[in-house]
């Protein structure tokens, strides 16, 4: 994703239950810290030592869809600063994540 995700989940709703309850201030200054798109040495070692990890996705037919991903440590990979890889042990054979992540126009 090369945009902020605040740009789109901060939405006027969210901000104003932010101001509410009073948390907008320092969310204000993550929208105005910028893109970040990239892992960080930060992220990296965290990644790295994960077993596991959920998958989220959106169908074709615009309905989101969580799925769990596991395996041994290490099995979750940083291909480089904007891409993760991982192996895909065989499941419940459905398909979807990988089909969904197919369709999905860059």
């Amino acid at each position: 994703m090369s945009q902020n995700f605040t740009k789109f989940a901060f939405t006027k709703s969210v901000k104003e239950a932010q101001a509410q309850y009073g948390s907008r201030k320092s969310y204000a200054r993550m929208e105005e810290s910028g893109d970040r798109s990239v892992l960080t040495e930060t992220e990296i070692p965290f990644i790295e030592s994960r077993d596991s990890f959920y998958m989220a996705t959106v169908g074709e037919n615009g309905w989101p869809y969580v799925q769990f991903r596991g395996g041994p440590i290490g099995f979750l990979k940083i291909l480089d600063n904007t891409t993760l890889g991982f192996a895909d042990f065989s499941g419940n054979r459905q398909y979807k994540c990988h089909q969904e992540s197919i369709l999905v126009p860059d």
